[in-house]
């Protein structure tokens, strides 16, 4: 029987788009915190505020987008959103006070929110349902590939040419992606009649409208894994120059990122054919020794080690995570359960670097980066009740 094709014009499409938006957010993430203390003299927990709100908006991008992408239809929500998201990296040019920053981060993440919800749902629906591990997998390449290049950009841009310069890159790059937005075919999602007579008598709050209770499960997994991995987005830069590793620390999301891009062709077809517990358990043991060996670094062939087994870890839970949330989840509902699973992903990687912040006056970075690993191998216990122990049920049944 022949396989159907992954790679089409509109998957490549949609992947370019999805790159692009994250490429966008990433560039200002990294430099948002710095931006605020420098033009603003805002203090160290204003400045994380800035940073942070974004994530904020983003999640309430999600629950609209989530709710909404049926009525809408995934292309126009996606098109909108992106059209949104360049208006408002425009105003980061023009804005004048820390308040007006902090309210076009906070609209900045909704359209980024309801923009990227609209990408993970349209490349659920272009990927063959049978190659649905594979095709998440060289998907969720686009995202983990702007963790490493849009940083990098960022600190160049910045060091250069200023502030400024990362704005109106952002904003170039925004316009690109709404062009190449343009050239996705989304395929329109199909209503299950329960649905078509929800739309009929709208009159009371039902959490099914917001989120996708089949994929909560593994959406409390992605929570834990995003939480553990914020320490590192947030605690890199400090923690390396408190070990003298600063340059090394310099290429940790570029060993990252070849780490997962190698990784990805092999995983995603295992969780295709053998289920998603073949991928998963070694991913969390490899998650949890790239975290101890980067809370013990004293050499920067150690932090970059730690690196690649990060990158084999956390790289590959978040997209074998993904595809479950969706193996999961009726066809009709793929655009709640992608809403659903970033929601959780955004809430531990926003929630992370405000809990895991009150360990380090206590323990140290050293000791909060043990501490992760701890939360990691938790993270494995969890996720055994939540989804491991019927993932061969699932397999079995989805290849009947």
């Amino acid at each position: 029987m022949e396989k159907e094709r992954l790679w089409t014009k509109d998957f490549l499409s949609i992947t370019i788009v999805n790159f692009v938006l994250w490429l966008s957010m990433y560039l200002l993430l990294v430099q948002m915190a710095p931006y605020a203390k420098q033009h603003y003299h805002a203090s160290t927990s204003m400045a994380g505020l800035v940073a942070s709100i974004f994530v904020i908006g983003s999640l309430i991008g999600r629950l609209f987008a989530g709710k909404q992408i049926n009525a809408i239809g995934s292309k126009r929500m996606l098109i909108c959103s992106i059209l949104l998201t360049v208006v408002f990296i425009f105003f980061y040019l023009v804005q004048t006070n820390l308040e007006q920053l902090m309210i076009i981060r906070l609209l900045h993440g909704i359209g980024v929110g309801m923009s990227t919800t609209a990408t993970g749902t349209i490349v659920a629906q272009v990927i063959p349902r049978a190659r649905n591990g594979e095709g998440i997998g060289y998907f969720s390449l686009s995202s983990v590939l702007a963790t490493a290049i849009g940083p990098f950009i960022g600190i160049a841009l910045a060091h250069a040419y200023g502030f400024r310069s990362i704005f109106l890159f952002s904003l170039a790059v925004g316009i690109l992606s709404l062009a190449a937005a343009f050239l996705v075919n989304s395929p329109s999602p199909l209503k299950s009649q329960a649905e078509e007579g929800a739309e009929k008598s709208k009159s009371r709050f039902r959490l099914s409208d917001y989120l996708e209770v089949r994929a909560l499960p593994i959406a409390l997994v992605t929570l834990v894994i995003g939480f553990c991995y914020s320490g590192v987005l947030s605690f890199l830069t400090v923690y390396a120059a408190e070990i003298d590793l600063v340059d090394a620390s310099s290429f940790f999301f570029l060993v990252y990122a070849l780490s997962a891009l190698l990784s990805r062709p092999v995983t995603g077809k295992l969780l295709d054919r053998r289920g998603g517990n073949v991928i998963t358990y070694p991913a969390f043991a490899a998650f949890a020794v790239g975290m101890l060996l980067f809370s013990q670094a004293h050499s920067g062939f150690v932090i970059l080690a730690a690196a690649v087994f990060i990158g084999l870890g956390y790289g590959n839970l978040q997209s074998c995570t993904q595809s479950l949330a969706l193996k999961v989840t009726p066809h009709h509902r793929m655009g709640l359960a992608n809403s659903t699973y970033f929601i959780f992903l955004d809430l531990g990687i926003g929630l992370g670097p405000f809990v895991l912040g009150y360990l380090v006056p206590i323990v140290g970075y050293r000791g909060l980066f043990l501490s992760i690993v701890a939360v990691i191998l938790l993270g494995a216990l969890l996720y055994h009740p939540l989804h491991g122990k019927r993932d061969k049920e699932l397999l079995r049944s989805q290849t009947v």
